[in-house]
């Protein structure tokens, strides 16, 4: 075998081999205890400075509608 094709195939077992690490370390990061106020601040966060609906007449960016 010559040099390249050892490289080559160290080169593809580590890269698949570090994949997966990275794989299990997001897994283990997301489901980490803990975590649920973290996720729960994101969901949220969309509707934070939400005080309320617009209302009838109002475009969405807040001027008044022209009948």
């Amino acid at each position: 075998m010559d040099t390249y094709s050892i490289l080559r195939e160290f080169a593809d077992s580590l890269g698949l081999l570090s994949l997966f690490v990275i794989f299990l370390g997001v897994i283990v990061w997301v489901w980490r205890p803990g975590s649920r106020k973290a996720h729960e601040e994101a969901a949220a966060s969309i509707f934070r400075n939400d005080t309320k609906p617009a209302g009838e007449g109002k475009s969405p960016d807040g001027r008044v509608k022209e009948a």
